[in-house]
């Protein structure tokens, strides 16, 4: 059996394990298991890391959404973080592009390197950041704009084409890199809005590719897509990881199966477990993540 075909079998029978589970000692077990701050099993660091991240704390207020993670995000690799709702992934993600730095109350703590350089040094670009560290988000948000001016928005206000012709290739190497080109390229002044939510989602991917960025984040990318939608997008993550680093945050055990090569369990603001996407749902290391990935809880 394949690991896809495990991971599918594994989340297939969730609901059978979680019904025969009387509700009680299934919060007793987990919750008797404990999680050592700072500490993660598995393999969190890389040989080649285009992110080191080291003794990461977030706080909204005085509440610590991130207790002390340490990281590595390999060079062009695709890493997905799983785990139950309010875990803290999304909140880890949006660290890596400092889109945090929007709410009044979040504080980051630690020490976020991209390429050795310090994303949260009082003098960092952040707009160049976000151009180096693209976001694609849950939900599909096209500008109100024609299909061509989506693509361009961003080649446009950072400078990176000087003519037309120059802005003409941009937008059609990104919708190319996205998948779209075929279906949008004898409509490219057709609102964006009246596409389908797949081709929204890779519309919004073709974006975020067209500003050259080294780093591509998303968060629950597919959640709103049907089934052939979510293929296209994981079939284009697949084919992105040769030239990006990417890290997606998933609810869908599958899909981190499916895309990912390394995967990270959270668990109320912990890294629990980081290894290989094969051993995480084949032979996972920790207790707390064997009873995700089982249908224990989640």
């Amino acid at each position: 059996m394949n690991m896809n075909e495990s991971i599918s079998r594994a989340a297939d029978n969730s609901d059978e394990t979680v019904m025969s589970a009387q509700e009680p000692e299934a919060e007793t077990r987990r919750e008797d298991i404990k999680v050592e701050e700072g500490k993660t099993v598995g393999v969190p660091y890389a040989d080649d890391p285009k992110f080191k991240l080291r003794n990461v704390e977030v706080f909204y207020g005085e509440d610590r959404a991130i207790k002390d993670i340490s990281l590595d995000i390999a060079r062009n690799e695709v890493i997905s973080f799983i785990g139950p709702s309010g875990c803290g992934k999304s909140t880890f993600l949006r660290c890596l592009n400092r889109m945090n730095d929007s709410i009044d109350i979040c504080r980051v703590k630690g020490q976020l390197m991209l390429d050795d350089e310090d994303i949260y040094h009082s003098k960092k670009d952040v707009v160049e950041l976000r151009a180096r560290v693209g976001m694609v988000f849950q939900k599909p948000n096209p500008f109100p704009k024609s299909i061509y001016d989506n693509v361009a928005y961003g080649p446009r206000i950072h400078g990176l084409a000087n003519r037309k012709s120059d802005l003409d290739e941009i937008v059609e190497n990104s919708l190319r890199k996205a998948g779209l080109w075929d279906e949008v390229k004898d409509r490219l002044d057709a609102t964006a809005t009246g596409m389908s939510g797949g081709q929204q989602q890779r519309l919004c991917i073709a974006r975020a590719i067209a500003v050259s960025p080294e780093v591509i984040l998303m968060d629950e990318p597919c959640s709103a897509l049907d089934p052939i939608a979510t293929a296209k997008v994981e079939e284009l993550i697949s084919e992105m990881s040769e030239t990006y680093t990417i890290v997606i945050v998933t609810h869908s055990m599958q899909q981190a199966a499916r895309v990912s090569h390394r995967t990270a369990y959270f668990h109320l603001g912990h890294l629990v477990e980081v290894n290989e996407t094969t051993k995480v749902f084949t032979s996972p290391e920790h207790e707390l993540t064997e009873s995700y990935i089982t249908g224990r809880f989640g």
